[in-house]
């Protein structure tokens, strides 16, 4: 194979392993977030009340949470390929069982399956994409995966509130399922298969060298930063309508405030990978999380109008941060334990959005929404020095 064969053989699996990582990661995400439009049809179909709709959510979201540590010891042993099909087939299979479901156990079975399924993509995908770019084009490469995260979130609901206007919502929901097995196909056939030399380890590009990247104390600190990322995000969100209702704000606006906040967030998911691609990922993650910090405190004492404008920059900064990080972990781990390090990564992350709100509304009860406010803002400023002691891990990688 000739020097020029070669290069574009290895841009085509690299077009591959975007694609099928980013309709993966948006097919996924569509699914987790399908469930907030269900709830109000199973609270009237099934009489349920507000603590048994939680639950289904909680199976869900704890079943994609729990299994994605597995789902990466089991593409080790079988490979990514079989696992991520079979997985995204699974996850449409449990949306498929809800659309049949007669009654609430039965649903809440099809949506442990569902979010079974659903674990499998994160490590996966992820890994994929670190096997298939090296570098600032990694970092660059995850951010856009990220982001096709949220295109998932916001068109499979569209599309299901659309279909629910001419279906019933069970063949709806069988049809939405369905999807997820022709995905599995495509994702099977298209699936780049990479020799197993791919996954040598990489050499630091300037500053670092690969032994301090595979520092055995590096990913356990990033995993630090990504759990305190990912507890401030969910808890800012859950004060901001209170918040914003104290300046005044209607429902509707409060509405209107969660859009700015969710499409800075997409947004940020993307441009801030590259930010980190060329000026490196510490001085990002100090730029993202001082700016949220900033930020949230800044909201406090704003009018309304004025809030509503600063929403969508504070978006930016608390969504941003985690393409960097995720995009970090393949320069911390070797890659051969990528799939497992990603399902931990995820994991942790996941975890954290899950119980900080409760722990916050604790601190929010006994001190006040605006007290408890800072207090977020003050423990985001913790992954600073944090970061900082990932510097000697992370070389600052330029753009090529």
């Amino acid at each position: 194979m000739t020097t020029a064969t070669a290069s574009a053989h290895t841009k085509t699996e690299e077009r591959r392993a975007l694609g099928v990582a980013c309709g993966a990661h948006a097919l996924h995400d569509g699914y987790t977030d399908l469930i907030y439009v269900m709830l109000p049809i199973w609270q009237h179909e099934f009489g349920l009340g507000f603590a048994a709709l939680g639950l289904m959510k909680t199976v869900f979201s704890g079943t994609l949470a729990g299994f994605q540590i597995p789902s990466g010891l089991l593409a080790e042993r079988f490979g990514a390929p079989i696992v991520l099909a079979l997985g995204t087939a699974l996850a449409g299979f449990g949306y498929c069982l809800a659309g049949f479901s007669s009654g609430v156990a039965p649903l809440v079975a099809a949506l442990f399956v569902a979010g079974l399924g659903a674990s499998t993509q994160h490590p996966l995908a992820s890994s994929l994409i670190a096997h298939a770019f090296a570098g600032t084009r990694s970092l660059k490469a995850l951010g856009t995966y990220n982001f096709a995260g949220d295109i998932g979130k916001m068109t499979l609901p569209a599309a299901a509130s659309l279909l629910f206007v001419v279906l019933p919502w069970r063949e709806a929901l069988v049809l939405l399922g369905g999807i997820g097995a022709l995905a599995a196909v495509v994702v099977f056939v298209l699936i780049p298969r990479f020799a197993a030399e791919a996954a040598a380890p990489r050499q630091a590009e300037g500053g670092a060298g690969g032994g301090s990247r595979l520092s055995q104390f590096g990913f356990p600190l990033l995993l630090s930063v990504g759990v305190i990322d990912s507890a401030t995000r969910m808890a800012f969100l859950t004060f901001l309508p209170f918040v914003l209702t104290a300046k005044g704000a209607s429902l509707p606006t409060i509405g209107l405030a969660l859009t700015l906040v969710f499409a800075g967030g997409a947004a940020g998911k993307l441009v801030c990978a590259f930010i980190g691609a060329r000026i490196g990922a510490v001085a990002t993650v100090w730029l993202t999380e001082a700016v949220t910090a900033l930020g949230i405190v800044a909201l406090l004492p704003l009018s309304l109008e004025a809030a509503l404008v600063l929403l969508p920059l504070v978006g930016v900064a608390l969504n941003g941060t985690s393409s960097v990080l995720y995009g970090s972990v393949p320069d911390l781990v070797a890659p051969a334990r990528r799939q497992r390090a990603f399902g931990i990564f995820y994991t942790g992350t996941i975890g954290a959005g899950a119980v900080s709100p409760a722990l916050y509304g604790l601190l929010g009860d006994a001190v006040g929404v605006p007290s408890a406010l800072t207090v977020v803002a003050a423990v985001v400023l913790l992954t600073l020095p944090i970061t900082l002691a990932l510097r000697p891990a992370l070389a600052t990688l330029k753009a090529s």
